[in-house]
């Protein structure tokens, strides 16, 4: 049977489980997909009780397994495509960014390996800017967002707290194409918006418990949140279209060129996408 689902006057065809997954290595964590859609397909697992191995899945765009690496992330959760063929993977509980190659080599890292503090406290997301700058938001011993320029911390802004650019669990981050930086501010049910310096610019709310963003190719952003939903909102917070594509909430969320949408599901363990039709 199929299902179908609209994002305002877009229709899509809902696909899941989608994509040649192991069923034996974790639980889908994040997605991403790079310009040419291939996809990186981010499991996570407890690894004080289970034991190691890969961590990243790589998918053909039509679904098929290319690759298995990343057998030294601890906690992935949550990556990004990032420029020169980069995949860029927030092991949260390593306190780590690591940089690899789309074949898996470690390239580099932001953050201190096993330092708490050093400068992230268990990060959760990262996303680029237009201009090459990596904002990493810094959300479960944290309540911040930390902002790069290679290798050197430039800045970063939030604290915990209810009020305009405080945070409770900031989950995810993404720059938008005008530079601005909206966060996933998950435990406060919103998502804010920010200059890249950090002036706080607007809150957007009516989202439970968020937890994943994306743009697509016109700029509108793509929220998902734990009601389940998926929310499309025009680039100034007007709510353009809603659905209900998977069943507990995408944990990760990621754009492709051909317009589908790829959802990360960690309960049940899948990747779901929505085909445009």
């Amino acid at each position: 049977m199929s299902l179908f689902v609209c994002l305002g006057a877009q229709r899509y065809r809902v696909e899941r489980p989608w994509g040649d997954l192991p069923d034996s290595i974790g639980r889908v964590s994040d997605v991403a997909c790079d310009t040419n859609g291939r996809l990186y397909v981010l499991f996570r697992r407890d690894s004080a009780i289970e034991p190691s191995g890969p961590s990243v899945v790589v998918l053909e765009p039509n679904g098929a397994r290319q690759s298995v690496w990343g057998d030294e992330i601890v906690d992935g959760h949550m990556l990004a495509c990032g420029l020169h063929a980069t995949v860029w993977v927030v092991d949260r509980d390593a306190h780590e960014v690591i940089v690899f190659d789309r074949v898996g080599r470690r390239e580099g890292s932001l953050g201190q390996r096993d330092q708490p503090g050093a400068p992230f406290n268990h990060p959760t997301d990262l996303a680029f800017a237009p201009n090459g700058e990596v904002f990493i938001s810094d959300g479960y011993g944290a309540s911040c967002v930390h902002r790069f320029r290679g290798q050197t911390r430039i800045g970063g802004w939030g604290e915990p707290g209810q009020a305009n650019g405080q945070f409770s669990t900031p989950h995810a981050v993404w720059v938008m194409a005008d530079g601005r930086v909206a966060v996933a501010d998950r435990e406060n049910d919103r998502v804010q918006i920010f200059s890249a310096d950090g002036a706080h610019l607007e809150s957007w709310y009516d989202h439970h418990k968020p937890m994943a963003l994306v743009t697509d190719n016109t700029g509108n952003l793509l929220v998902t949140d734990q009601v389940p939903r998926l929310t499309l909102l025009s680039p100034d917070g007007v709510l353009l279209g809603r659905c209900r594509p998977v069943l507990n909430g995408a944990h990760g969320i990621a754009y492709g060129p051909d317009g589908c949408i790829y959802l990360a599901e960690i309960n049940p363990s899948r990747l779901t996408r929505l085909v445009p039709c």
